[in-house]
């Protein structure tokens, strides 16, 4: 058995690109269009396993988006997706710095939560040994659910 991505439903692709691409850093691996089935599937990899998801050989993120208009409802029932960082208050800086409300700080130094515009929970975790902990991150509270 082999894990081979995970799908999420978004509303706007152009927003969940500039979320996952722009801002998390996910890079684009493949695009498939099916106007007969009136969907877009996009299929995204972390930088460290584009060259494995290329292959096949790596997990991936699948956006779907329907072309006809849905709302989708419960991001948080969905559970989350979750990343290793090289740095957890960089990517959190970077994120904070695109607009993103970071949920949950890397008060720790070592997980933080952030979410897509589509409401689903990402988990950012600090690869290796945890960072020490650091301002602002210590002192800055949860913002909603995540």
């Amino acid at each position: 058995m082999q894990y081979l991505h995970t799908m999420v439903r978004v509303r706007d692709l152009d927003a969940s690109l500039a979320f996952y691409v722009d801002k998390l850093g996910l890079s684009e691996v493949s695009r498939v269009e099916n106007p007969g089935g009136r969907f877009t599937l996009v299929f995204l990899a972390a930088p460290d396993d584009v060259e494995m998801a290329k292959a096949r050989k790596a997990p991936m993120v699948e956006l779907t988006y329907n072309w006809d208009a849905e709302d989708y409802q419960g991001g948080r029932n969905f559970g989350h997706l979750a990343y290793a960082v090289d740095d957890i208050y960089a990517t959190c800086q970077r994120l904070m710095d695109g607009g993103v409300t970071i949920n949950r700080p890397p008060r720790d130094g070592h997980m933080a939560f952030v979410r897509s515009p589509d409401n689903i929970s990402v988990e950012l975790l600090q690869k290796g040994k945890s960072l020490e902990p650091a301002e602002p991150w210590t002192s800055m509270p949860n913002v909603g659910a995540w």
